[in-house]
């Protein structure tokens, strides 16, 4: 079973997390544009039992060429980092697979973009995240939690709050604190707002 097992930080802006990147030698490995899309049961069966399922179209900024990922992942586990189940499949497109959910009860909640910058470093992957209202992150995902922390305190982030949640979580509290019901969360809607 692959379990995620990652440190997660809000930083203002990300330009001296990724100087400290280059200075460590970081492979940065692309740019990334995402479209997130999670899906739930009528009665939020997959949120009650602190689950999610995800199709996610990532597209490379330089390349063009797009990736589409099923992701299902488990109940996050007890521990210092959010760690959790994760259980991933590629598809050729996302259409047939929103029709496969919806036949299986499965409706979409919500769907966010977000930029990702992707770097390689001490057998993990650091990413550098911005998602609209809620700006920029720095996440930290490993083999294990001696490596995530590690390299958390390398990269000078070890006085960093550490985020447990997911983007969907903190993107629907954002919009329930202002009583919003966006259901499709873009950076051109948040620069409206």
């Amino acid at each position: 079973m692959p379990v995620e097992i990652e440190a997660k930080m809000s930083l203002e802006n990300l330009i001296a997390v990724r100087a400290r990147l280059q200075e460590c030698g970081a492979t940065r490995h692309g740019s990334f544009h995402e479209i997130n899309t999670f899906f739930d049961t009528e009665d939020r069966s997959l949120l009650a039992a602190d689950k999610g399922l995800r199709i996610r179209v990532n597209r490379n900024s330089e390349t063009g060429e797009e990736d589409h990922l099923i992701t299902f992942k488990g109940p996050r586990e007890p521990g210092p980092l959010k760690s959790r189940e994760e259980v991933e499949m590629a598809v050729e497109g996302s259409a047939e697979a929103i029709k496969l959910f919806d036949c299986l009860g499965f409706k979409k909640v919500i769907s966010f973009e977000k930029r990702r910058e992707s770097w390689l470093l001490d057998h993990c992957k650091v990413e550098l995240d911005e998602l609209p209202y809620l700006g920029t992150y720095v996440e930290i995902e490993g083999p294990d939690d001696a490596s995530v922390l590690s390299l958390r305190e390398k990269l000078n982030l070890a006085d960093r709050t550490m985020i447990k949640y997911g983007y969907i979580a903190l993107l629907t509290g954002y919009l329930q604190e202002r009583g919003q019901k966006v259901k499709d969360i873009r950076f051109d809607d948040a620069v409206k707002r």
